[in-house]
This record gives C-alpha cells, sequence and structure tokens, in this order.
C-alpha cells in the first residue's frame, strides 16, 4: 500500500484500518470486519464522544484521591490467575504511577522490569528506579539497553525472521523484557503507556497535527502517495490515538510471549477523568508527580531534572549495526527498486553519516522498513 509505506518513512502515521501489503487489514477499535463470499469487509463505527473542555472542580473535592483510587482500581481488574504480574518501570512519572497503583493492589508477587539507558542520564535513571523498586517491594530485572540497541548482532532483524516491518525501533531489547518476563511466568505486563496522550495540553476541537521533517531521500512513488496520506482515516477513537498507535507496536511482543500487556493509564474511565481535569494538573504531569511525591518519594524522584530517554541506545544501533545496512542497500533495494527511496540520495545521506556526531535517526524508518520487508520475501 503506497501511502501507508510513504507515511512509515516520513513519520506520518496514521490511525487506519490499512497496512503496509494489498490484501491485509488492521480491525481498529470497535470497528467490524464481516466475511462474506465476495471478500472482507471493514466498517469503521461512528467517532467517539470526548469531553471537549476541562471542567471546574467543585469545592473540596481532592482530585489526587481520584485518580489514585481509580488507577488501583483499574489496575486490579486485570486478567491474572495467579497473581503474578510484570511491570516496566522506566523510572518515570507514568510508570511510577502504575508502580504505586500495583503496590496498593496487593498483588501476589510483582517482578519489575526495565531498560537502563546507560551515561550521566542512566545512572539517575538508576535511582530513581531504585527508590520506586523498594518503596514498592518488587523484585527487579534491570537490562543495559545498550546491550541490545536497534538492528544488534542475535536480534530478530539480524537473523531476519519474519516481523512487522514497521514495528517499534527497540524491537531488540524489549524482546529480552519479554522473554525476562515469561521466564518468571508473569501472566500480565503493565506499562505507563498512554501518561502523555492523558497529560497533553489542547483542544480537542483546534489540534493540528506537527509539521513532518523533511525526508530528503524519497522516491518519487512515496512522494506521491504522500497527497493521500490522509484518506481512509479511521473516526475518532475512544483512547488517545498515539496510544492506539503505540500499543500497535509495543503490544504484540508481549501476546507472542504469552504475557497480557494493560495499560491503566490508558484506560477509558482513567482518559475520561483526565478529559475533565483543570489544565493546571496536567500541565507537566503535576498530578502524577503531586501522587508520587505524597507517597513519600523524594522530589528527584518525583520530577527529574533529566528524564531518560533513549535516543543514545537509537544512535548506537544505527551507527554500530544500521549503516552495514545501507551499504548493503546500495546495491540493492526493494525500497528502492519499488521507487519508495531515492537511491542517489540515500548514498549521499550514507557518506554524510561519517563525517557527522549524531547520524540522522530518520535513516532508521528506511534501515527497519527495508529488513522487514526482506525477513516475508
Amino acid at each position: 500500500m503506497p501511502r501507508v509505506v510513504a507515511r512509515t518513512l516520513t513519520r506520518q502515521h496514521r490511525y487506519t484500518s490499512e497496512t503496509l501489503f494489498q490484501g491485509v487489514y488492521r480491525l481498529t477499535e470497535r470497528a467490524a470486519a464481516t466475511f462474506t463470499p465476495s471478500g472482507l469487509s471493514i466498517h469503521y463505527p461512528d467517532p467517539a464522544e470526548h469531553v471537549l473542555e476541562p471542567r471546574t472542580l467543585r469545592p473540596g473535592v481532592d482530585p489526587l484521591a481520584a485518580l489514585d483510587e481509580l488507577l488501583t482500581d483499574v489496575s486490579r481488574q486485570a486478567p491474572t490467575a495467579t497473581g503474578c504480574v510484570g511491570v516496566e518501570l522506566s523510572g518515570g512519572a507514568d510508570s511510577g504511577n502504575v508502580a504505586l497503583a500495583l503496590k496498593a493492589g496487593r498483588f501476589p508477587e510483582v517482578y519489575s522490569f526495565g531498560l537502563l539507558v546507560g551515561g550521566s542520564i542512566g545512572r539517575k535513571q538508576r535511582e530513581r528506579r531504585r527508590a520506586l523498586v523498594e518503596h514498592c517491594g518488587f523484585r527487579d530485572t534491570a537490562t543495559p539497553a545498550m546491550r541490545h540497541p536497534p538492528f544488534c548482532a542475535g536480534g530478530v532483524r539480524d537473523l531476519c525472521k519474519p516481523h512487522d516491518p514497521a514495528g517499534a525501533f527497540y524491537q531488540e531489547a524489549f524482546d529480552v523484557v519479554r522473554e525476562q518476563a515469561a521466564a518468571r511466568r508473569c501472566e500480565v505486563m503493565f506499562t505507563g503507556s498512554g501518561g502523555d496522550e492523558v497529560n497533553a495540553h489542547h483542544s480537542r476541537t483546534q489540534a493540528e497535527l506537527p509539521t513532518p521533517e523533511p525526508v530528503p531521500w524519497l522516491g518519487g512513488n512515496a512522494i506521491r502517495a504522500l497527497t493521500d496520506v490522509n484518506e481512509h482515516l479511521a473516526p475518532i477513537p475512544v483512547l488517545p490515538l498515539p496510544t492506539l498507535m503505540a500499543f500497535g507496536m509495543h503490544n504484540p511482543g508481549f501476546l507472542r510471549a504469552g504475557i497480557w500487556p494493560v495499560s491503566p493509564l490508558a484506560h477509558p474511565r482513567i482518559v475520561r477523568f483526565m478529559e475533565q481535569l483543570p489544565h493546571e494538573h496536567k500541565r507537566g504531569k503535576a498530578l502524577f508527580r503531586e501522587r508520587i511525591r505524597r507517597a513519600g518519594l523524594p522530589e528527584w524522584v518525583a520530577n527529574p531534572a533529566e528524564p531518560e530517554n533513549l535516543l543514545a541506545v537509537l544512535e548506537k544501533g544505527l551507527r554500530s549495526y544500521g549503516l552495514s545496512v545501507l551499504d548493503d542497500m546500495m546495491k540493492e533495494s526493494i525500497l528502492v527498486d519499488l521507487g519508495y527511496v531515492d537511491g542517489r540520495a540515500l548514498a549521499q545521506a550514507r557518506r554524510n553519516a561519517d563525517s557527522v556526531l549524531v547520524v540522522p535517526d530518520l535513516l532508521c524508518d528506511v534501515v527497519a522498513l527495508e529488513i522487514g520487508l526482506r525477513s516475508l520475501m
């Protein structure tokens, strides 16, 4: 599907039933798939209703107490027979709030898992995680992310095992986390996904998509397909769009490992609650951070000066492993042959990569998509 390839290469991802492959469809939320002798048809639902503007709190209402009760309640609803669960714990406000809900939920066994980003930021991340793990009483496993960067040797893409070509960049590192959780027989993995979206400060009636970063190596077919980038989109869903799209990349790996992923911050009751909350409680994740403070954790855990990120891991993956794939693409490439990537422009970007401090991370999209397509050939 040309426009899906163009969306992938330019990071203009859209929520739709369309996939990279003709005849393969995604069943979006609340949609219905109908099979008849003449084929398959997808029927989209009506757009979901949302609270368009925050509301004013009644006098005496404590929004923190309401959030605490809601998060604990939706977390307890997770389907588990043995009570053995895991939690992705990055050390940030989102996963920290989920961790506090699990502590209150009193699950029999809780294992925490996390990717350590390394460097000075990683040292502070390690300290935040340790504080949360000790406070909650979890059994922790931390994995240095630098050992498992994108495209690393022995990973799913290096071995060219069949996988989603448009899947998550950090698949190799999260594959390790999923293996660790499966080895500990976790039935459920709680994640902090959705925290950024429910705290977003915008008007739903005036929201605009950001201007995409220019991609100089787009081929003619991709450029033409971009004119239809907003065609055949699914209607407004119940959950925030970026959250649903992240689920599509992140959650299938857990399901393949026999683990059910649960994101309490994206539960419809939490989404509805946060939509109604006045902006001052969401700005800078104020309510989330106050909940961590009120739990007795220090300020450097509640509101770190340098939040963790995986940019250095992405850079290492591209420079150590991804550039060799680009070298190979100069000789033979599915994307170049199909006209989605301009071979000359990509060759120039490859030459430039040797003389810059940071490799453009947009090259990651080309490498990941090329490897993914090859794995399915």
